[in-house]
């Protein structure tokens, strides 16, 4: 289980302070920005990864099995 699964509101008022606290609030908006970026490349390389292994799933489907 995540640990900010059992945070409250409370809890996550002191998260976002101590952020703004280390990083300055100037920042956050880049920080979000390289962040949203990073995941959706990252859940483009899975789908492409995905496509891959479809692709040489049905490739070797289509193939000939040995003794045939």
């Amino acid at each position: 289980m995540s640990i900010l699964a059992f945070a409250g509101p409370t809890e996550l008022w002191v998260i976002l302070g101590i952020v703004v606290i280390l990083f300055g609030a100037k920042k956050l908006p880049g920080l979000a920005r390289a962040m949203g970026s990073s995941i959706s490349q990252f859940k483009q390389g899975l789908a492409e990864e995905n496509d891959k292994a479809e692709q040489l799933g049905s490739s070797s489907q289509d193939a000939p099995k040995e003794g045939e």
